[in-house]
Parts: structure tokens; sequence; C-alpha cells
């Protein structure tokens, strides 16, 4: 089965094709980075007008990269949530009326799912069940997966997520966005030790997050640094390591609590390489093995989203809607765990 995988969440424009015989078979991405920089945000309006002007040239470039075309198409799956409404439509808009043009299944796709399952992706790949640390923009979840569809919400973020803070903290550093690689390149010179900042919630009796506490800590001390730049790689370096210890001991605590032996790891935060050295350390010294996605597909992407409606379609877990005129909707709040009833 050849599946056209459109994603459009935020803000990236991302499009791929994936066979389930024969893998990945093209895809392509724009990150719409430099756009939005200028704002040190996402601005919905201009996201859903950039995914407007790219979706379709996109789609173009990797169905010619791949060889096929639309007329070979079995499905079409599209990010129907969550994310920014605007954005979210502009996907669903171009990839129902593909599917109704070509009388072929629509598939809606949850984001954070597409996210849970792109390390299945790599070689090797990790093999159900396993704990997955879901660090994707505004989430942070710890989740057990016994496989599609079969969700169980450990702990989650109660306020900030992990990314949220890279991002407000870099913008209080007077650095670019987005703030997850604008910090960790500051704090490659940085020393950590210089500005002590907490580790929320790192021992509490639960697999529950929390990082506001943690920007109001980097604010203190950012009001306070002295005007140069080794202060501002020492506060740097260690609020990246105060995030890394918390990410890395909930997911610890994640695998002891479940008895599961494999650890899973998706989203942009993931593509952070002191979580990667110090996570894959501490699951090697217990036994475990930590499994993550090619470093490009942490972030948004289409592939994700193409090899989640591929296995969506396989296990018919998902209703579809066929060229029949149907609508469509998306889903701007939508929990993952709910898809444990789909």
């Amino acid at each position: 089965m050849l599946v056209l995988g459109i994603e459009t969440s935020c803000d990236e424009t991302g499009i791929a094709l994936y066979d389930t015989g024969r893998g990945l078979l093209a895809h392509a991405l724009h990150s719409q980075v430099a756009l939005h920089a200028d704002y040190g945000g996402v601005v919905p309006e201009l996201a859903s007008r950039d995914h407007i002007r790219r979706v379709l040239p996109l789609t173009r470039e990797v169905l010619l990269e791949s060889g096929v075309t639309l007329a070979d198409l079995d499905a079409v799956a599209y990010t129907a949530g969550p994310g920014l409404a605007g954005a979210l439509l502009v996907g669903a808009g171009v990839g129902t009326s593909l599917a109704y043009a070509l009388d072929i299944p629509a598939i809606g796709i949850h984001h954070l799912e597409g996210h849970l399952l792109s390390p299945l992706l790599a070689d090797p790949a990790p093999q159900f069940p396993f704990v997955a640390l879901l660090v994707s923009g505004g989430h942070t979840q710890l989740m057990r997966v016994g496989g599609v569809g079969d969700y169980t919400l450990l702990g989650e973020t109660l306020d900030d997520a992990a990314g949220e803070a890279f991002d407000k903290s870099a913008k209080l550093l007077g650095l670019g966005y987005p703030g997850g690689p604008a910090i960790a390149a500051l704090a490659e010179s940085g020393h950590t030790g210089r500005y002590p900042l907490p580790r929320p919630m790192l021992h509490s009796d639960n697999l529950d997050f929390s990082f506001s506490g943690l920007k109001t800590a980097v604010l203190t001390a950012a009001r306070n640094l002295p005007p140069d730049t080794q202060a501002r790689a020492d506060l740097a370096a260690e609020l990246q390591t105060a995030i890394v210890d918390v990410l890395v001991g909930k997911s610890i605590a994640a695998i002891e609590q479940t008895g599961l032996t494999r650890l899973v790891v998706a989203g942009g935060v993931g593509a952070n390489r002191r979580l990667r050295v110090q996570l894959s350390a501490a699951a090697q010294g217990r036994g475990c093995s930590v499994f993550y996605p090619p470093f490009e597909f942490c972030t948004d992407n289409g592939a994700m989203i193409a090899f989640a409606g591929a296995l969506r379609l396989q296990q018919d877990k998902q209703e579809n809607t066929r060229g029949s005129g149907s609508g469509f909707t998306v889903r701007p709040r939508w929990d993952l765990a709910s898809l444990a009833t789909a």
C-alpha cells in the first residue's frame, strides 16, 4: 500500500510517500523558522498562509522523486491534530480533496502518534511494547506503548513542556528561535555549577513533569548576569543539564515502574545530543535499550504521518473517509490517550 503523508500542524510543511512493501520512498520538508524568527515564535496566520504556498509544490516534488503518480496512491494521511487550527485545515483540506478525487481513503492522524511511531522508521527499530518519552513542542509525556493505538499515559507535564522551557529561556537570554538548538549551541562553550538551577519534580513519587519554575529561575538568574558571553553560556549549560536531568530521571523511573526494557524517544527535543548521551548511558547501565528516530525525523515531518497512516490502514483502526463527499474536521486539542479506544 502506498500512502501520501501531509504534515501542516505548526511551522513545517512536510510531505512524504511511504510504501508498506518498500518503505519510505521520498520526503520533503519546508521549515518556516526564518519566517517567524523576527517574532520570537510562530504566528498562526503566517504559518497557515505559508502552508498553502508550499503543500502542492512539495507534493509534486515528492511524487517526481519517487517516480509514482497520484493514480498510484492507495491512501492519503494528513495531520488532523493537535496543532494550530488554520494550519491543520490546510493539510486536511488538501488531503481529503485528493482522496475524494482519487476515490481512496483519507486518514486523519494524531500528530503525537506520528512522533511516537517515528522511531520505527529507524534501523534497528524497537519492538512493542516499550516506554516512550514524547518531547515535542508543548508536550512532554511518558507513555506505555503496547502497539499501534495501545497507549497508556504514565506521566505528563503539569505546566510548561521541555520544549517551551527551552524556547522561553532562549528568549530571556536574547537567543534566536527556536530555542532548543540555540540553547544547545551556546551551552557547548558553557560550564555547569555557576548558576545552580532546580530540577523540578525530579524526586517526586510520580512520573509527571513541571518546567515553569525552571523558566522562572532562569529569568531571575538572567536579570543578574554580567555583560559577558561566558556568563550566558554557563547559564545555558546549566539550563540544558537541568532539563536533561529531569527527562532522564523520569524516563528511567518509568522503565523501572513498568518493568519494560525498551525506551523510545520522540519529538524535537529528542534531537538534543546531551539528552541522547545521558539517556543512553543511564539505560545501558540498567540493561535497557534506547531507540531514537533519525535526526531528520525528530522535528515535524511528513514521513511520520505517512508511516502512521500506513499502519492505521493496515490495522483498520481508523474510520476512513472514502471519496463519497464526506466532510472532515481537525482537532487543535486532542488527547493522545483517547486513541486507545479508537
